[in-house]
């Protein structure tokens, strides 16, 4: 009980957590309650009276007694009271009665309930966020342990390891109240006047800037306000120019890059709530959702290991480890920002947005997107060269026409000296050196190439505004001055050639390849909830991109059997296989005839541009309750194949003929086997049908990788397609 409370209202009451107890006396109140146990704790025993038989100098009053039993009354029926009241809240089966009077007694219920409440908000009770987020984020196995582990930890974030969080709003909006949302804090939006700031410390404009300054003066000094500004004035208008266009450029620049942060950065996860698993946005990510991973996935914040299989996480841009860490019980803390590349698995979150590791590193960056590109480094370069240049010869220039003038050497137009010593007047000493002085600073502004920044940030604002209406959008300018350069783009196939929408075009099935595929699980006599329950799942081998299948071992609970099920790339399941079902369901030996023809439909499938994808399977008798380590790769009985059909996308031979029309060569790379490979090159225009597969046109990534590197280098540009390949073989 964690207060109580008197009310002498009248009325009904009612509150998920409050108990009414109806008909308690009126005249109890708090202060009479406490002045009951102040009276009681009066009549203890003083200090060295050990006995109770000596009466001489102590005896209790009848009053002090009534006043005792009053109070283990009150005691004894507050205690029960208690009792009672959580029993009848705990089995809901307490009628609220009206009464004049009632206490209100609040009861906590039970964790079990707690989660179970879907139109409640969790609540959270000494709970530190920064106490799980330093657990995950230092790997402190000591802290987890203190906890009691993951599942204490999900009882303590209210997680329902089956069904997930509540996901009503209210429940969403409490946790984020709590452990915050799932963003990064960003460095404000710099303004306007930033840019035009850094626009304006450009060297070559400040040089710029001080000739336009010294050409305005000396010219009005020499022709006058009416003629003598045209100079330095154009000057100061052409900085003007480059100054204002140069920072719209990067402003609008620096707005678009925020905009394509944020979509880029706006991946779907998929989450357990409610009992139901779907994708939602990466912000959208909470403390206490279960999240699900796969191959690929970006883990979206610090969390736990829950369950899975042959999960592995890269760690690199966190750790800079190369090494994939093995994630399961004994080592359960996932880090966000990584990525899984191996498995899959289901994680408990436990720490958002920037309590997370990824969000603590990301704040410590500062990052500039006004870097230089090299074409404007080395145009900065030339101009500083040239004003460098222009300032000696300037100056060599005042030194001599300055030597010249004070020696004599100068006439006027009337052919006498302008310097006659003591006889020259000091206001034609003054105007001609002005004049020389304007003379050696417009050989600077000569020399100073004041249009070339002007040409440059407005070729560079124009080529951005061709991209933005092409949606490419590039990070760092730079980049368009590389691709200007490129004359090899390596290009992967699936989601980037094709569309990546598998489609089943071809079905073989003990008999001749069928193009119907209607068939679903109705069709085959099959209730798939019912198969489930009839089989539990014993051990589980991920999809990877170097065995190219997965597998998985089940036991059926009928019989005790043991069944090892394969799927993956035709061929090299077809490896697998010893025994194959004929057309009546028979089952034969798989020899060299029929290993033959099954190579051939597989060829056909992908001569077609399909994916070929086998399935194959094996049985024995469970032996002693032992569970092997592995699952069985030998002696394989082949249940079919289909054929996946990938089309590619609107558009692509096109770009790929305007990329062979500018001179650059497309290579294509990809995990798919040497037929479906060139299938898919033809369709896209990369290889011509002609084409053959003798001259080393189309290769496997192993046969690159047993090249030697003086083999790579002669052999790389004929090769134009790379199929069977994996990360480290193309790199």
């Amino acid at each position: 009980m964690q207060w109580l409370a008197y009310n002498f209202a009248t009325g009904y009451y009612y509150s998920p957590k409050l108990l009414i107890i109806p008909n308690f006396p009126k005249t109890l109140s708090v202060s009479l309650l406490s002045s009951i146990f102040v009276s009681a704790m009066r009549l203890r025993r003083p200090a060295g009276i050990a006995t109770c038989d000596q009466e001489a100098d102590w005896s209790i009053s009848k009053t002090h007694k009534r006043r005792w039993r009053l109070a283990f009354t009150v005691i004894y029926f507050t205690r029960a009271l208690t009792s009672i009241s959580k029993k009848l809240v705990l089995d809901k089966k307490g009628p609220v009665l009206r009464s004049l009077s009632y206490v209100a007694i609040e009861v906590q219920p039970p964790i079990d309930e707690a989660i179970s409440s879907v139109d409640q908000p969790a609540i959270f009770l000494n709970v530190d966020p920064n106490t799980f987020a330093e657990m995950v984020r230092d790997k402190n196995f000591v802290s987890l342990s203190q906890f009691g582990g993951v599942n204490e930890i999900a009882l303590i974030l209210r997680t329902d390891l089956k069904d997930g969080v509540n996901g009503s709003e209210a429940g969403l909006n409490e946790r984020k109240n709590v452990f915050g949302v799932n963003k990064f804090q960003k460095p404000p939006a710099k303004r306007f006047f930033s840019f035009l700031l850094e626009a304006f410390k450009d060297k070559i404009i400040l040089i710029l800037v001080a000739c336009a300054v010294l050409s305005l003066a000396f010219g009005i000094k020499q022709h006058g306000w009416k003629d003598g500004w045209y100079d330095g004035g154009s000057i100061i208008v052409a900085v003007f120019l480059v100054v204002i266009v140069s920072a719209v450029t990067n402003f609008r620049q620096s707005r678009q890059f925020q905009k394509l942060s944020e979509k880029s950065s706006d991946i779907r996860v998929e989450v357990v709530r409610d009992g139901r698993r779907g994708p939602i946005s990466i912000f959208e990510v909470v403390v206490g959702d279960i999240v699900y991973l796969k191959i690929g996935d970006q883990i979206p914040a610090d969390g736990l290991f829950l369950e899975g299989h042959s999960l592995k996480v890269d760690e690199s841009s966190m750790t800079g480890e190369s090494d994939h860490i093995e994630i399961n019980e004994r080592t359960p803390f996932m880090l966000s920002g990584t990525k899984v590349t191996d498995g899959f698995g289901f994680m408990l979150v436990t720490s958002v947005g920037m309590n997370t590791a990824w969000g603590q590193m990301m704040s410590s960056i500062n990052r500039d997107l006004n870097e230089e590109t090299p074409l404007q480094a080395r145009l900065n370069k030339l101009s500083s060269y040239i004003g460098k240049v222009g300032l000696s010869v300037a100056a060599l220039v005042l030194l001599v026409l300055l030597i010249r003038y004070f020696t004599g050497n100068t006439k006027d137009d009337m052919g006498k000296r302008e310097f006659n010593g003591s006889q020259t007047d000091s206001g034609d000493i003054m105007n001609s050196v002005v004049g020389i002085v304007a003379a050696a600073v417009t050989i600077i502004v000569v020399a100073i190439p004041e249009g070339l920044p002007l040409a440059v940030t407005l070729t560079l604002a124009y080529s951005m505004k061709r991209m933005m209406a092409d949606h490419a959008m590039v990070r760092k300018l730079s980049a368009c001055e590389t691709m200007g350069s490129a004359t090899i783009i390596c290009t992967d196939k699936t989601g980037t050639l094709t569309l990546n929408e598998m489609k089943v075009t071809e079905v073989w099935l003990g008999k001749e390849v069928n193009d119907d595929t209607s068939l679903d699980m109705a069709d085959l006599g099959m209730n798939m909830e019912e198969v489930k329950q009839n089989y539990e799942t014993i051990r589980v081998e991920a999809f990877n991109s170097v065995k190219k299948r997965s597998g998985v071992l089940v036991k059926r609970k009928s019989d005790k059997t043991l069944h090892t099920h394969w799927k993956g790339a035709a061929e090299m399941i077809l490896a697998l296989c010893s025994t194959f079902y004929d057309t009546a369901g028979m089952l034969k030996a798989l020899g060299e005839e029929e290993r033959l023809q099954f190579e051939i439909i597989i060829k056909n499938m992908a001569a077609k541009s399909l994916r070929c994808i086998a399935f194959a399977h094996k049985e024995r008798v469970d032996e002693g309750g032992l569970v092997p380590q592995n699952l069985e790769e030998n002696g394989l009985t082949f249940l079919g194949l289909v054929g996946l059909k990938d089309p590619c996308r609107p558009g692509v031979k096109v770009a790929v003929e305007s990329c062979k029309a500018a001179g650059v060569h497309i290579k294509m790379i990809t995990g798919d086997n040497v037929h479906t490979a060139r299938a898919i090159a033809i369709e896209c225009g990369i290889l011509h049908p002609d084409e053959n597969l003798d001259n080393e046109v189309v290769i496997e990534g192993v046969q690159f990788r047993n090249y030697s590197p003086e083999e790579r280098m002669e052999k790389i540009n004929r090769i134009h397609v790379m199929a069977r390949s994996a990360l480290s073989t193309s790199f």
